[in-house]
């Protein structure tokens, strides 16, 4: 049985890809119906097809879309965050106002909001967009357990959720923001080396993807540590511990260690 919904309405500013995943998730889990929903974009063609596909209320200019929710949710690009903060800064000061604009600050949203202004910072990434996101929330001053509750909410709607102060927003953003792309590239080179020794690419690829998924669920459901489940597979002189070898030759642990800390600092550089 769903959860009723923590507020009334849910405003969306920015209708893209992000949100366009967090409304297909809000509503597949029952805890808003689409009447209850309402998007501003400046991309009538983005709108048209949040109409069609969800039933949501659309057409609407930032300021009507802001009025009509309880909580906003900021889903626009970055580089016109700014703009968009001072249109509706004012508005937005009386509401749960949930970013997800990568690098933004909540001392910056609440700078344009207010000193009264609830914010919760979020960072998801985009395997929210088949249900298995994982976001980070951070909170900024004088948000409620409650509103926090109802952030949670919405992004369980997507995935799994973690809450952590937001110093370590940037970990996370090379961690879980930039991972699915580290994942992405190993299941592409899992099915090269499938195609390599003669696989079809199509039954190459299901393998590896399959198989990554698979044991993603199994650290996730077990419980037990990655390096348990590794020595489980990997049996005495069999083919698993020659695999391991070559790829602790060619440094794949360090690589992945290597990469987290560049994305980190990368998006650290970005916040300013």
């Amino acid at each position: 049985m769903s959860s009723p919904p923590l507020t009334r309405n849910i405003s969306f500013v920015g209708g893209g890809r992000m949100a366009e995943a967090m409304i297909g998730g809000v509503l597949s889990s029952g805890s808003y119906k689409a009447e209850q929903i309402y998007v501003a974009d400046p991309d009538m063609g983005r709108l048209d097809h949040l109409k069609r596909q969800y039933g949501v209320q659309i057409g609407l200019t930032n300021h009507e879309a802001v009025i009509s929710g309880d909580v906003v949710v900021l889903a626009v690009k970055p580089q016109v965050s700014e703009d968009v903060l001072k249109e509706i800064g004012n508005v937005l000061a009386k509401r749960l106002v949930i970013s997800v604009v990568a690098g933004m600050r909540l001392r910056r949203i609440v700078e344009a909001c207010g000193p009264q202004s609830r914010v919760i910072r979020a960072m998801p990434n985009t395997p929210a967009m088949v249900g298995e996101g994982m976001t980070a929330l951070a909170t900024g001053p004088g948000v409620k357990e409650h509103e926090m509750a109802c952030a949670r909410q919405i992004f369980e709607s997507v995935g799994k959720v973690v809450r952590i102060d937001e110093r370590f927003m940037d970990v996370v953003t090379g961690l879980s923001g930039s991972g699915p792309a580290y994942a992405f590239l190993m299941i592409e080179a899992m099915a090269d080396g499938g195609v390599k020794m003669g696989l079809p690419r199509e039954t190459a690829s299901l393998l590896a993807a399959q198989t990554m998924l698979g044991a993603a669920r199994m650290v996730l459901e077990t419980g037990q540590h990655p390096a348990s489940l590794k020595d489980q597979v990997a049996s005495p002189g069999g083919t698993t511990i020659a695999g391991l070898h070559r790829l602790e030759q060619g440094g794949l642990r360090g690589l992945l260690i290597d990469a987290v800390e560049a994305a980190t600092k990368r998006s650290q550089e970005l916040g300013g």
